[in-house]
Formats: structure tokens, sequence, C-alpha cells
């Protein structure tokens, strides 16, 4: 049975519209080949991969990698299923059901809060433990929003930004909502509408209970999405993303799962396990 000390997992899944982080993939164009050139040609379209990681952290809320617990990093170019099952083996296998607590981080995307606390909760894990949490600078971006539509003056949409983050994080949501419905009512026209979205979508997190950031802190727990961020930079960004890169989808799924195998420190498994299997198999 894995150390209690160990079982605090973090899962993190990216923001799904980051244009940033799209890749340009190869398919063949539809109709007859070229005449001349024997050839169909190709176009690129851009599709953004789905990242995942989930890691371990200590009572300080430092992560944790052992061979008993590494970091677990991977990703697809499928739908939201084929990222449901690379997540399903993968806490299976670190053994989720043993965790003390749980903590799925992610964006607003409606299918993560749909599909993967249900898979927690069918795979064992505590319920009483598991949290849920809105990306902490996902959230900011909505308060930005809020702000640039409330204010017309930048020293005044900076000093409401920065005061409203503040009780964000303090976890003073109810006090929060009220002074921006307080500043609604003051807005007319476009500016309203602009502001009433950004106080129903708060609003919808936080009767959801997503946005617990000073529970979460006291936790020793991340309240932002950092890892994946970083991987989406060093996996996407760094190798797969570039003028003149058009990958084949089977290419670009085999490159995806070596960049997230390298970043988490499995690479020699890997080699071990896949590359290198045929070359020195094992003696019987």
């Amino acid at each position: 049975m894995l150390s209690q000390w160990f079982t605090r997992y973090l899962i993190g899944l990216p923001k799904w519209d980051a244009p940033f982080a799209l890749t340009r993939l190869r398919g063949n164009k539809k109709g007859r080949c070229n005449p001349k050139t024997h050839r169909h040609g190709y176009v690129g379209e851009w599709k953004e991969p789905k990242l995942l990681t989930v890691y371990a952290v200590d009572e300080s809320g430092k992560k944790v990698k052992t061979p008993e617990i590494p970091i677990t990093n991977d990703g697809t170019y499928e739908d939201y299923q084929g990222l449901l099952k690379l997540l399903e083996m993968y806490l299976v296998d670190l053994g989720i059901s043993q965790a003390k607590q749980v903590l799925l981080i992610g964006d607003g995307a409606a299918w993560i809060w749909h599909h993967i606390p249900t898979l927690l909760e069918r795979l064992g894990t505590p319920t009483r433990a598991t949290y849920q949490l809105l990306d902490f600078y996902h959230v900011r971006q909505h308060l930005q929003a809020f702000a640039d539509a409330a204010f017309s003056q930048e020293t005044e949409r900076k000093k409401w930004f920065n005061s409203s983050r503040s009780t964000l994080k303090k976890g003073e949501i109810t006090a929060l909502l009220d002074q921006m419905t307080a500043l609604s009512k003051k807005a007319s026209g476009e500016a309203c509408s602009l502001m009433t979205a950004q106080i129903s979508y708060l609003t919808k997190a936080h009767l959801e209970g997503r946005l617990n950031y000073a529970e979460i802190a006291v936790l020793k727990l991340p309240i932002g999405s950092g890892a994946i961020e970083s991987l989406i930079r060093q996996v996407v960004n760094l190798r797969m993303k570039g003028n003149g890169k058009f990958w084949l989808p089977n290419n670009a799924e085999i490159m995806l799962h070596a960049r997230c195998q390298w970043l988490a420190g499995n690479w020699h498994n890997l080699c071990d396990s896949i590359l290198t299997a045929l070359i020195n198999p094992a003696s019987e």
C-alpha cells in the first residue's frame, strides 16, 4: 500500500481555448490527384492537443517524484473521450483509490466537470477529500473582462482588478459577487451585458464549489495550472508548433507522447519498454 504521506494527488488539465497550443496536422486534399505530379496535395488543419498531468505533493505542498509515484504526463489529439481513456489508465496504475486527497484543477470546459468527477468516483477516490478547482489564472481573465467593461479609466480598472483578485484569493466570494452586482446595476447596454455574463459565470462556479482558493491554499495545494501550462510550452510550442511544420496525425501522436515522457523524466523507461524492446528482448 502507498504511504499516506505520498498520496495527495493533483490532476491538471489544460486551457482548451489557448490558440498558442495549436499544431498543424497534415491531411490529403479531396478529389483527384494532380495529373502532372500524380499527387493529391495536402492541407494543414490547426488542432489543439489535449494534455494531462498527474502528480503527488507532500504535506508542505512540494511536488513528489519517486519510482513508486512518478510524475505522469501525456496527451492526445483525439477528442475528450480519448483523453478520458488515458487518464483512467494512469489513475488506476497509480492506485488513485488509496489517495488521501485528490485535487482536480482545470478551466471552464464543461466536459471536464461533467465527466472527470464521475470517473474519479467510479475509481474509488475518497469523495469527501476530492476537491475541484477552477484554475485561478483562468478566473482572473473573467475578472479582467469585468473590469474592462465596468471602468473606462485604466487606473480604475487596475485598482479594482487588483483588489478583486485579492478578495477572490482570500475566499471572500460572496462579498466579491455583491460588489460586482452593484457595479453592473450602474451600467447599461453592452457593458451591462458583459458584466452580467461574468457575474453569472463566477456565481455558477461558486455554487459548484470551484472557487475555494483559500481552503485549497490552507491544504498546501496549488491553485493554478502552472504545471500544465509549462507542459504545453515544452511539449507543443517548442517542438510540435512551428512555421512549415505539418504533422501526419499518427506521427503527431507519437511525438506528443514521447515529449511528455521526456519531460516527466520517464525517457529511459520509454526506451526500455518500447524503443529497444525488440532490439534487446528479455531472456526467457
